[in-house]
């Protein structure tokens, strides 16, 4: 599961006049990955689409777009049976013609209400002035102006015009309509040259023979009819979709199908009589790739199997012949013109991961990196196996848990594809939360549960350290996040030390592997041992024994280990500059990288803290045992008040809005109280829910990204895109 499948190139040589059946059989199979030819070599050429390929595109693209205007998404389908060609023929010429002509006519009817619309925007400024239109124009002593403006500002300016003798404003509500008589010498236009301080949009009178009122109503009516065409017009093509969506459906998934295998010859290399496509095929399905063929053209058509690549890291592969006369490990190959063929090059082969139904789902993780190299060690497992972890530690929650898994349980049986994936995601990250719930003190929405048990129970785990009484709790899960990202990063460089031993040397890969395991090791043994011991805190040899319930006391390694720790980081150094010297810069990366992984107990406590915060404006808490215990919440008015009455035995933290007002005796008030509670509960534990995804799914992210894959990997691998396609809709006639 570390490994992608095993891929073999191959290749498959025949005469051109049995290309159609090698086409055929190959697509049905659906394994070959084929490799695009690149005209470097002489003697070939790529391929031509088969006969009938334009015709074919053209069918594809008319019932794409015929799909686009009836808005055909791919669910209208209630099963997959054939579709035979005459039938495909016949029955699209008729819907084409039934969509393009109701299709045309929404068009029409469309364009037509925009008009109407725009004429109707054009005009009710006029009837909001209330004056005919054939008012507004064609005087020989007045010039009149209608824009949008402020009546005041206009007034105030036309009356400090010097060439305006006399004028009149009439406004609407948002328009106004100007009416003056020039002076005596006053050139044309003088109205307007007056306003050219005023902030006013001018307005064209229309040329219309009603009142501006008759006219918007008439427009009106006239819109609304078009309104109603438009819908009768609508209900057609919703009835053409219901009717023509499977059929639709159909039609593009055959002629997408033949589609391909018409142009599948574009990727071959050729000559006059003869043809060779190549590719790659999961090793293990090769020789079924090789009787399919040779079931549907005989000895017409020649499968080898060219090589077989091998797992190495650093983006390369090798290969291996597994035949005579196989293709050796090169990049150039020479045409044959003896009856041999022309290999396309040495390209990498796609990637194929296999990681099972349990772990497959973190492929999605993964890719969000890049889709590893075939090269590399696939690391989707390991995620699966620390992803869920790390999220589930830093909620530790059973009822947010509760939730993650239903709605991951939502999307997994909704949907498919990524949302799916994510669903299954979601269901493994909340039952790790429900764990560490039940850990925490079966924590539910920040609540200790198990203090509902019954008798002198109790939890060996108090909390998540946010109170007085568990603060040794805090520092134990620092020291737990610190333990756990040092054995997630041993894990990354052991990973690059195993490929770069594969590819090279064990020289090597004590350089760039091994260097580096030294230090990360070394330093952080040294912390643990009592080799000066004065800066060294406490917590970090006392949290062994809280985190194991006692079962284990450590003191720290003793001082010799503490000298040997020295000398493996000295050495890790010594490596690491005769083989990497530029790494030296970073030098200290190991020690600041397991650092990093503290983010988990910082998540951990900010996402209880919070939960707390939420139950403590909802429902108040107090301290018990003299002020050393842990938070207790209220939830009633009577307890509350007796707290206060034993202020020698609680410690008083928050009233809390639900049980700071007696309902039973304020009465409005202590209702209103009580809702308003249970409203800051409920949206407060959904943010904190909310928000559980975006800081503890990003952080654990952060430290698969960052801090685990930057030692060991890289990304950016082929995907495996094999010659074929998987029916939904249709089905091979028998």
């Amino acid at each position: 599961m570390l490994r992608p499948e095993r891929m073999s190139k191959v290749s498959v040589t025949g005469s051109k006049r049995v290309i159609d059946d090698v086409i055929e059989a190959t697509y049905e199979h659906h394994s070959l990955h084929v490799t695009d030819y690149d005209e470097r070599y002489e003697g070939f050429a790529p391929g031509e689409s088969l006969d009938g390929a334009e015709t074919v595109n053209e069918k594809l693209v008319t019932v794409r777009s015929l799909e686009s205007i009836l808005d055909i998404e791919g669910d209208e389908v209630d099963g997959a049976r054939p579709l035979g060609d005459e039938e495909l023929e016949a029955e699209l010429d008729d819907v084409r013609e039934r969509v393009n002509e109701l299709n045309d006519r929404r068009d029409d009817l469309q364009a037509e209400i925009r008009d109407r619309e725009e004429e109707i925007d054009r005009m009710e400024p006029f009837a909001d002035l209330g004056i005919e239109l054939d008012l507004l124009g064609g005087y020989d002593s007045l010039e009149v102006v209608v824009g949008e403006a402020k009546p005041d500002a206009v007034e105030a300016t036309l009356a400090d015009a010097d060439g305006i003798d006399a004028f009149e404003v009439f406004a609407g509500s948002d328009v106004v309509a100007i009416f003056a008589r020039p002076a005596d010498g006053a050139e044309e236009g003088v109205l307007q040259d007056s306003l050219v301080g005023v902030d006013i949009a001018l307005l064209e009178v229309p040329d219309a023979d009603a009142s501006p009122s008759e006219y918007v109503a008439e427009l009106e009516r006239e819109r609304e009819e078009l309104r109603s065409d438009l819908d009768e017009v609508e209900a057609e093509l919703a009835a053409v979709k219901e009717e023509e969506a499977g059929f639709l459906l159909r039609a593009e998934e055959q002629l997408t199908i033949e589609a391909e295998k018409k142009q599948a010859p574009l990727s071959f290399a050729t000559t006059e009589n003869a043809f060779i496509a190549e590719g790659w095929v999961p090793t293990e399905t090769f020789p079924d790739l090789q009787a399919a063929i040779a079931d549907a053209v005989g000895d017409h058509a020649e499968v080898e199997e060219l090589e077989r690549a091998s797992f190495t890291p650093d983006g390369d592969h090798h290969t291996e012949a597994v035949a005579d006369g196989g293709a050796a490990d090169s990049d150039v190959r020479e045409a044959a013109t003896d009856g041999g063929h022309a290999t396309h090059g040495g390209d990498d082969p796609p990637v194929v991961q296999n990681n099972g139904s349990a772990a497959g789902p973190f492929e999605l993780l993964v890719q969000g990196f890049g889709r590893p190299k075939y090269s590399e060690f696939d690391p989707t497992l390991l995620v699966f196996l620390t992803f869920p972890l790390m999220f589930g530690f830093m909620i530790g929650d059973v009822g947010y848990g509760v939730l993650y898994g239903a709605i991951g349980a939502f999307l997994y049986s909704r949907y498919d594809g990524t949302f799916r994936e994510l669903g299954a995601v979601a269901l493994w990250a909340g039952g790790f939360t429900i764990l560490f719930g039940i850990y925490f003190g079966i924590d539910v929405f920040g609540y200790h549960a198990y203090q509902l048990l019954p008798g002198e129970v109790h939890w060996p785990v108090d909390g998540k350290g946010l109170s007085p009484a568990d603060i040794d709790w805090a520092l134990s899960f620092l020291v737990a996040s610190v333990l756990f990202g040092l054995v997630h990063l041993n894990v990354g460089h052991i990973l690059s030390f195993v490929s770069n031993y594969q590819q090279h040397d064990l020289k090597h890969a004590l350089y760039e592997g091994g260097s580096w395991l030294l230090i990360l090791n070394g330093a952080w043994i040294w912390i643990f041992s009592q080799h000066l011991p004065g800066p060294k805190p406490d917590f970090l040899f006392d949290s062994f024994s809280i985190l194991t319930f006692g079962a284990v006391s450590f003191a720290g390694f003793p001082v010799a280990v503490g000298y040997a720790a020295i000398a493996a980081i000295l050495l890790g150094i010594v490596l690491l500059a005769i083989g990497e010297p530029p790494e030296l810069a970073e030098v200290l990366s190991p020690i600041v990288n397991v650092i990093s992984y503290a983010r988990i107990m910082a998540v951990l406590l900010a996402k209880g803290g919070m939960a707390l915060a939420v139950n403590l404006l909802a429902f108040g808490a107090y301290i018990g045992e003299g002020g050393e215990g842990s938070f207790h919440f209220i939830f009633s008015a009577e307890y509350l008040e007796y707290i206060r009455n034993h202020p020698e035995e609680y410690e008083l933290v928050f009233a809390g809005i639900t049980t700071a007002f007696d309902p039973s005796s304020i009465g409005a008030v202590g209702v209103l109280a009580l809702v308003g509670g249970i409203v800051v509960a409920v949206v407060g534990h959904i943010v904190v829910l909310a928000l559980g995804v975006t800081s503890a799914g990003i952080q654990a992210v952060r430290l698969e990204y960052v801090e685990f894959f930057g030692n060991f990997y890289e990304g950016g691998g082929d995907s495996y895109l094999p010659f074929g396609y998987d029916r939904q809709y249709t089905a091979d006639e028998e």
